[in-house]
């Protein structure tokens, strides 16, 4: 019986005060464990709109509806807004997350910042913007955080790097086929990254002919082929609000393939370490998303 890793990116105020309980509740109706993200600093969602003139972002928009998903008021943080602290407003929803048993971790300090700028920085920027995130996290849960899934899959060396200086076992911040220790800087680091191996909802819909009232089938159809462990990321702003529909029939669908459900947490227990393959830091294109992003080498 193969599990599907639920990871779940909680990028926005509005994604972390309504999305977020919206998801538990559905997981728990189907007793299906995950692991929440949470971004921690400013939500500046209104910031990507300066991505208008990417290869493939105008494209992507007008299939994945970003205006419906993400609401006028949330697209306007950081431009016509101020963007509003997401650590220090949402922070009961956080807590309650943790306190129903489900696992928690950094996904980032400012979203489009980070995603917008880590590739080109050094390691002062980076390790401030992490070290940012991990002491808001300490914070909210009164713990350090297990695991890290970078925004929107971009990394550079020192950010890996770092992971290793907090001590942590695994992440997910890329994408990828299996589990696997990165190497930065020609030297194998300690922790195990776990990449998103599953594409996701925003990368089908609207492609060929998928819509929100049969894009699950497609998913389905790749868990069905390929009866394995599968790492799904999924949003909270997306499938914890408008298509929460969408979600529930996935969840339901696997359920139905005899797949459990698993946290980054559980998949990580399961592995042997020593076995596992050893892959350079690697940029790559995939399908459905605009840009560059961490991948794993075939």
């Amino acid at each position: 019986m193969a599990r599907i890793v639920l990871k779940i990116d909680v990028d926005t105020l509005r994604g972390t005060r309504e999305g977020v309980p919206n998801l538990a509740r559905m997981l728990d109706r189907f007793k299906a464990r995950a692991t929440f993200l949470f971004s921690l600093g400013p939500d500046h969602t209104g910031w990507a709109l300066r991505r208008v003139l990417r290869p493939g972002f105008l494209k992507k928009v007008s299939r994945t509806s970003v205006v419906e998903h993400y609401g006028i008021k949330q697209l306007m943080y950081g431009v016509l807004l101020p963007g509003p602290d997401i650590g220090m407003r949402a922070q009961a929803q956080m807590r309650a997350i943790h306190e129903a048993g489900f696992e928690c971790g950094i996904h980032t300090w400012d979203h489009v910042y980070w995603q917008d700028n880590v590739r080109q920085r050094g390691h002062d920027w980076t390790v401030r913007q992490m070290q940012q995130s991990f002491e808001r996290f300490v914070d909210i849960f009164g713990a350090p955080p297990v695991t890290h899934g970078s925004a929107g899959w971009q990394m550079n060396e020192h950010a890996f790097r770092q992971l290793d200086a907090w001590g942590m076992r695994y992440a997910s911040d890329g994408r990828g086929h299996s589990p696997y220790c990165p190497v930065a800087d020609g030297k194998t680091l300690a922790h195990v990254q776990l990449p998103t191996t599953l594409p996701t909802l925003d990368e089908l819909l609207g492609v060929d002919g998928f819509d929100a009232t049969n894009v699950e089938r497609r998913l389905l159809a790749c868990t069905e082929r390929n009866p394995h462990d599968q790492v799904f990321t999924l949003h909270a702003e997306l499938e914890g609000q408008k298509l929460a529909p969408v979600f529930e029939r996935l969840l339901a669908g696997w359920q139905a393939q005899g797949h459990t459900f698993a946290t980054m947490g559980d998949y990580h227990a399961a592995l042997d370490r020593d076995t596992l393959p050893s892959y350079p830091v690697t940029w790559g294109e995939i399908p459905g998303r605009s840009g560059e992003l961490i991948v794993q080498p075939d």
